[in-house]
């Protein structure tokens, strides 16, 4: 059985990956952690009380962490501290942030990965063979997402546009992002040419995809050594 933290337990992710964890046997969620004076510490959910004490990392075997940038480097140093590796879907961090994540994976194993979605992360390769074929076709990527969503573009546009520029040496610069409604994920690559035009394009029906997705993630991470791993890795290394 392995015992699992949920960081930002209260939010919509995870609030998921709580309930979806109970759906499985290998999984228990020990703790459901939340900022200082978040409105809903001390509330209970799927029959944890939602608490602000980071010191109960050092008892479970795995840490799932969707929250903000500085929430997530703040949960890390813990990790660091009590040895624990720890799956990150938070999105937007900075260059620098991202610098101290690598750095801290010298001492604990940690995935990173914009998108946990199994689709999406099949979407991601199929990019890279795109990109290697279709070298003089402009590319552009649209992407949507509910109101509440912070950063644009999403961390998904911007790892798809990293693909596609070490793949074809190509900076993407025309990503556009929309904000409406309840979307849960929309991304679209858009390759184009004076003969024809090629869409690819993931739709994200349910956040049940990215819950799914690092729950698997965690199963994966928590006997493996210290070192960055991705999603990439978690589902197409053996």
């Amino acid at each position: 059985m392995i015992r699992l933290a949920v960081c930002g337990a209260a939010g919509r992710m995870g609030s998921r990956i709580i309930s979806l964890a109970k759906l499985d046997n290998q999984l228990k969620v020990d703790l459901a952690l939340e900022q200082k004076d978040h409105p809903k510490l001390s509330i209970q959910i799927e029959g944890l009380t939602i608490t602000d004490d980071e010191s109960k990392l050092a008892k479970v075997d795995c840490v799932v962490d969707f929250t903000q940038p500085q929430a997530t480097l703040q949960h890390l140093s813990k990790c660091i501290l009590y040895k624990r590796p720890i799956v990150i879907g938070t999105t937007g961090f900075s260059d620098i942030e991202i610098k101290t994540i690598i750095k801290a994976s010298k001492s604990i194993p940690i995935l990173l990965s914009p998108n946990m979605s199994i689709g999406v992360n099949l979407v991601f390769k199929l990019v890279k063979d795109l990109a290697s074929l279709l070298k003089d076709y402009k590319i552009r990527i649209i992407e949507k997402h509910h109101i509440h969503k912070k950063d644009a573009p999403s961390g998904t546009a911007k790892q798809i546009a990293k693909i596609i520029n070490e793949i074809s040496g190509k900076k993407i610069e025309d990503i556009q992002s929309i904000r409406e409604g309840d979307i849960v994920g929309d991304h679209e690559i858009i390759f184009d040419s004076q003969f024809d035009t090629i869409w690819l394009k993931h739709c994200a029906k349910s956040r049940d995809i990215f819950a799914q997705g690092a729950l698997a993630a965690a199963k994966w991470l928590v006997n493996k050594k210290s070192g960055m791993y991705s999603m990439q890795d978690c589902l197409f290394t053996k």
